[in-house]
């Protein structure tokens, strides 16, 4: 369960719904800074709050908490590179250093360097000796979560921009 793909979720949700955060509250019947909270990763709906918002918006609460995102972007994390890099560097922001150090042992040296380039503050050598070994699973999850985050704005932003309603 990963909160950034949870919080941006429920953001995506409430957006595709037409709905502000106060449409939302009242909806639920809570304040609108609980809202805020989810949407941005400071906390999470409790259990009572989650089944509301499944019936809301007639889906189970695993879909909240595990949401299937379709690909928008990419399918692979290979693809990466073919995001603008402006745009990608502000979509990673969700992610910490270790995280992306993370995903990028199971990519190729080309995608590797292209990271290096796109984030000359991290020290990927220094970062990568702290985490150790890693499990392929872990590697392969954050990449996943990557992907996840990447598709998910992708079809956040056409809502946001109007071009899917």
């Amino acid at each position: 369960m990963n909160m950034n793909i949870i919080s941006k979720h429920l953001q995506f949700l409430r957006r595709s719904h037409n709905y502000t955060q106060d449409d939302l509250a009242k909806k639920l019947s809570i304040s609108r800074q609980a809202v805020s909270k989810w949407e941005t990763g400071a906390s999470i709906p409790d259990l009572e709050i989650l089944l509301k918002i499944s019936k809301l918006y007639d889906i189970s609460i695993n879909d909240i908490l595990e949401p299937q995102i379709q690909p928008r972007r990419i399918t692979d994390f290979e693809q990466i590179s073919t995001i603008p890099e402006k745009e990608l560097k502000e979509m990673l922001k969700q992610f910490d250093a270790n995280s992306l150090v993370t995903a990028l042992m199971g990519a190729s040296p080309e995608i590797n360097c292209f990271f290096e380039g796109l984030f000359p503050d991290i020290n990927f050598e220094m970062t990568r000796n702290n985490i150790g070994r890693t499990r392929i699973e872990t590697v392969e999850d954050m990449q996943n979560q990557i992907i996840a985050m990447i598709n998910l704005l992708a079809v956040d932003k056409e809502i946001y921009d109007g071009i899917v309603l």
